[in-house]
């Protein structure tokens, strides 16, 4: 008999690590019309709820591009330093309230400039942000730490201007660089020069790949581009046979298996935009038991209405999923963080390890 799923609350009470995670895709939708309000910016809600409906009926349409499109409400009242601290700060405490320790939040600085702020204003003042919501989701009790992945946008052309703010800004919170926007005919070899610039400078990247395009997306990204972690990565099982008695893996699938290329999955997100048909067809399972470095992220967590606790306690009713999944996971993602290795070594030892260890003994006196 399989065991009974993970409650809500029991995933939340464990430490999760976050590794792909927009910025302009978690406000509060509170935060969206009070800001709306005071620049001028018409929405399609001026209600709470109403507008956290919106945007998730909004993004889920099917396909990226039209996902995409629910970003020009964020973003368009993001555009002050102002606005950039507070959407920041509650970034942190929201996910620290989610029982998440550390995460790796990105966003592309290049979108916050029509009121006439400096790509380098935007990025201070999302710092400052972080370091205020960490402070007070540490009062509250819910320690977390925050690292800043910057994004050039692949269908523009400021992707290696943006690559050398992730440098300038690096020993100052900014952890790693991402190119982000509509995957399709935006190929990552576009923008090879940026990578090698980031390779020269021992500066690390992830890329979005394998989302919403197959293989050639994700052979770039990792062959040309050397990314070391995918965002989404999923369309790599059409690399996978499973059709016979035993999973046959082709070779790019193999390498990315077997030099523990992170793959930054999104579960609800997935399904918004295709990637994916449902939680029970979802390519995370045979990933997972394939032994790829699976991790477990929200994506956006207001236009798929959700945080992190809800989407493992979907993995739980889904797949059976328990402590070993999650933890495994969660494992995962801290190996594959953008942190010093110290650090890494520190999180698992002192934070992920023993939160687990009691949990899943926990388990075993109750069951």
């Amino acid at each position: 008999m399989n065991p009974a799923p993970l409650s809500h609350d029991e995933i939340r009470s464990a430490p999760k690590v976050v590794l792909h995670e927009h910025l302009d895709g978690g406000l509060r939708p509170a935060t969206i019309i009070e800001l709306a309000e005071q620049a001028g910016h018409p929405l399609p809600a001026t209600e709470p709820e109403a507008l956290a409906d919106w945007f998730f009926e909004a993004a889920d349409s099917g396909t990226l591009e039209r996902y995409l499109e629910t970003f020009e409400h964020t973003i368009a009242v993001s555009q002050t330093a102002e606005a950039m601290h507070r959407i920041a700060s509650e970034a942190a405490q929201d996910l620290a309230a989610d029982g998440v320790v550390y995460a790796e939040i990105r966003y592309a600085p290049e979108q916050q400039l029509r009121a006439g702020l400096k790509l380098g204003e935007v990025v201070e003042a999302s710092l400052a942000g972080f370091e205020e919501g960490s402070r007070l989701a540490a009062d509250a009790g819910n320690p977390i730490k925050v690292g800043t992945i910057l994004c050039g946008m692949r269908h523009a052309d400021r992707v290696r201007e943006i690559a050398e703010l992730t440098v300038a800004y690096r020993d100052q919170g900014v952890v790693g660089f991402d190119i982000a926007g509509g995957e399709i005919g935006n190929p990552p070899a576009r923008h090879l020069e940026a990578f090698e610039y980031l390779r020269r400078e021992s500066m690390p990247f992830t890329i979005h790949a394998g989302e919403s395009f197959g293989l050639a997306s994700i052979w770039q990204a990792v062959q040309w581009c050397g990314a070391a972690r995918l965002g989404h990565g999923v369309k790599i099982m059409e690399d996978i046979d499973l059709t016979g008695p035993e999973p046959r893996l082709g070779h790019l699938a193999s390498f990315i298996r077997d030099q523990r290329i992170a793959l930054e999955v999104c579960p609800s997100s997935n399904l918004q935009t295709e990637a994916a048909e449902s939680i029970a067809t979802h390519p995370i399972k045979p990933l997972y038991d394939l032994g790829f470095r699976v991790t477990v992220n929200n994506d956006n967590r207001l236009m798929s209405r959700t945080h992190t606790s809800r989407e493992f306690q979907l993995l739980s009713e889904t797949f059976g999923w328990g402590w070993e999944e999650v933890k495994r996971c969660t494992m995962n993602a801290a190996k594959a963080a953008f942190l010093p290795f110290p650090e890494r070594q520190a999180l698992i030892r002192d934070v992920i390890l023993p939160a687990y260890t009691a949990l899943e003994e926990s388990t075993e006196h109750t069951g």
